[in-house]
């Protein structure tokens, strides 16, 4: 006949603690379930790139309205990098040629309300 009893650690003289963990991202609770909080894992975030990067584009010009207005938002501010995925050195590029671009009229600096 089997034994339907749980199967159970074996007894060691060290302590067994209440929170083990299990790599990272496991809490008091166990570890976390994949896809951020709430453990909704319908949605792959891909990690972003630099445009800039990618296409080579070293300088980036501030005659280049539609390129422009790609990085600044339906108000008028410009997009952080973490919403855009542009490198740090792009975004300073990016920042000045869209800081140009509204001193010279070619886009605006705020929507009209």
């Amino acid at each position: 006949m089997a034994d339907d009893t749980p199967s159970r650690a074996p007894e060691s003289g060290a302590p067994q603690s209440s929170h083990s963990s299990s790599g990272p991202g496991a809490g008091p609770r166990g570890p976390r379930p994949a896809g951020g909080p709430g453990g909704r894992g319908k949605f792959f975030r891909r990690k972003k790139v630099c445009k800039f990067c990618t296409e080579k584009i070293d300088a980036i010009p501030y005659r280049d309205v539609r390129l422009l207005q790609q990085f600044v938002a339906e108000r008028g501010k410009i997009v952080p990098r973490r919403l855009t995925g542009v490198c740090t050195t792009h975004q300073r590029r990016l920042t000045r040629a869209i800081k140009q671009a509204r001193n010279i009229a070619l886009l605006p600096f705020a929507t009209r309300h």
